[in-house]
């Protein structure tokens, strides 16, 4: 473990792929054990798309294809540190479960600045979150169901809500 290099005056409100409300959350419909991360592995905190063989989860679509994304990959606590000089993880080992939730509130980094109300699109190689008005087009990205309710730098954690569509 790294030695300490920062102190807050108040705690992070999350982390990426974190609930950030106890409002009501769906997960995708998949069986039983269905949904295990793709070859690769899958990131938490980031945009997931079902493959085709309907148990993997990519944060990608089916190459030639850019279908909205399933679900949001929410951090369950399955992410490994696979590298011994790792501080921490937020991927999912190949094979490993993941949770990929339809509907809810979640905290997610944004590699745009966010206002209230903005529409979530998911980056069609990497699954990560970008936000614009809605109808926008994103290079390389495509809209997904979440908007944005909360403000943030890029780079910064940002509420996003498969519910609430207005500032």
């Amino acid at each position: 473990m790294a030695f300490q290099t920062q102190i807050n005056t108040q705690p992070a409100p999350g982390l990426p792929g974190d609930f950030a409300s106890l409002n009501p959350t769906a997960t995708f419909p998949a069986g039983e054990g269905a949904l295990v991360a793709a070859s690769g592995g899958c990131t938490i905190g980031a945009f997931g798309w079902v493959q085709a063989d309907g148990r993997s989860v990519s944060n990608a679509p089916t190459t030639g294809t850019t279908p909205a994304p399933d679900g949001f990959v929410h951090r369950d606590l399955t992410g490994q540190i696979a590298s011994l000089f790792d501080e921490s993880s937020l991927t999912i080992p190949e094979g490993f479960p993941v949770s990929l939730f339809a509907a809810g509130d979640f905290w997610a980094a944004s590699t745009t600045a966010a206002t209230p109300g903005q529409a979530v699109f998911a980056s069609t190689t990497t699954g990560s979150i970008a936000t614009a008005d809605a109808g926008a087009t994103v290079s390389g990205a495509v809209q997904t169901r979440f908007y944005t309710a909360s403000a943030c730098a890029a780079g910064e954690l940002v509420k996003i809500s498969s519910w609430s569509h207005a500032v």
